[in-house]
């Protein structure tokens, strides 16, 4: 069967999907944290993924056609440190051992996690470092604020244990990015943010904004006024680093700055293109697209889990109807927005998971998340870059 057209509603054969990109893996759904912004459910639950699950998602991954380079593997969704460090130098172990015994040409497989930073002390950086393992950690800002939203299950703050944790980072040469969740509470604050990271030598910045999505069924951006008032939080930290170069990077400036002065556009992005991100879980089960559809089950069509990894292959499971039907949804949604958006080259038709939970279905353009994380911030960025020609013109 030959591969279909983007528009057609014909499935598309597996190899035309992929290449795989990013390999999330959920060591365990616990977390020692309840942020209340959270979209994950069963963040009590102590499961933990077995190497030997480890080690059948890793085959399948590299036996499918979608594993043709090097990926990353993503330690994610849950807390991954309330896992022994003893389970990443044993998952270290064993995917060198897979790989070493994978036939075809050579790739690598990096290494990365997400984490609140609360437990990192001496022990985990040498494991960090042992394991070449990349880090990112989740930090919102000055305590007012973080700790409004990221307390520990018994309703203590975290952000002291998560600031400790990131000393040990900074004292070991250890690189990490920051990821900082905006809430509403946040967008009166561009200067104390900039100050604050700039002040705790955090210099590799992200900002997520809320979003309505699984467990977290609205947003505090939501309210009236916040967008109007997101711009000019924006527009605050733009001046702010324009102002002091070199202070710190922010990520969104920056891949949207790249595209615009080096006139790319986006076709698509990986959320919404098929195995370019495989989504496992500790029980091994997997999806495909953006990682926020993994767990989360719906009434419209149960839980995003195509298949698992101890009875499905991922080319077998693309050719399912359940994976067909919201395949052809998704696609159908970025088409909207192609024809629909002069913001697409920018997004190339955003995240199915923004569009199911904003608008109960794939099939829709605009969300609030697209207008915040790409318009506004392209607009703040285009704004900037033109007022600064115009005064070097």
């Amino acid at each position: 069967m030959a591969a279909a057209s983007a528009t057609s509603g014909e499935p598309l054969t597996p190899p035309s999907f992929g290449p795989l990109r990013l390999l999330v893996v959920q060591p365990t759904p616990f977390c020692n944290l309840d942020c209340d912004y959270c979209y994950l459910p069963s963040r009590d639950d102590r499961s933990r993924l077995p190497l030997e699950l480890l080690e059948r998602t890793l085959e399948r991954v590299l036996e499918s056609p979608y594993a043709s380079d090097d990926f990353t593997l993503l330690w994610h969704a849950g807390e991954p440190l309330t896992m022994p460090i003893a389970f990443y130098d044993e998952a270290t172990a064993l995917i060198r051992s897979v790989l070493a015994r994978r036939e075809g040409p050579p790739l690598q497989i990096a290494q990365s996690l997400q984490t609140n930073a609360m437990t990192i002390d001496a022990a985990w950086c040498d494991c960090f470092e042992r394991n070449d393992i990349h880090i990112g950690v989740s930090l919102d800002g000055p305590a007012f604020l973080h700790d409004t939203h990221r307390r520990t299950r018994t309703g203590l703050p975290s952000h002291a244990a998560s600031l400790r944790g990131i000393g040990w980072l900074q004292r070991r040469g250890i690189p990490f990015q920051v990821i900082a969740v905006l809430t509403d509470d946040a967008l009166d604050h561009a200067d104390t943010l900039f100050d604050f990271f700039h002040g705790q030598g955090i210099d590799n910045l992200a900002f997520n904004m809320e979003e309505a999505e699984g467990e977290n069924l609205t947003s505090t951006l939501s309210r009236p006024r916040s967008e109007a008032r997101y711009q000019a939080f924006l527009e605050r930290f733009w001046e702010r680093l324009r102002a002091e170069p070199g202070a710190l990077r922010l990520r969104e400036f920056d891949e949207i700055a790249g595209l615009a002065c080096g006139d790319q556009r986006l076709a698509r992005t990986d959320m919404n293109h098929p195995f370019a991100i495989v989504n496992v879980d500790a029980r091994g089960n997997f999806s495909t697209f953006d990682p926020e559809l993994l767990s989360v089950a719906t009434a419209a069509y149960g839980d995003f889990a195509f298949g698992n990894v101890l009875t499905d292959s991922l080319e077998s499971v693309a050719l399912s109807a359940k994976f067909q039907q919201v395949h052809n949804e998704i696609r159908a949604g970025v088409e909207r927005c192609r024809a629909d958006c002069d913001y697409f080259g920018l997004c190339g038709g955003g995240a199915g998971s923004n569009k199911y939970w904003e608008r109960g279905t794939f099939d829709c353009s605009e969300t609030q998340a697209c207008r915040y994380r790409i318009k506004l911030s392209a607009d703040v960025v285009m704004a900037g870059l033109e007022r600064e020609l115009e005064l070097t013109g």
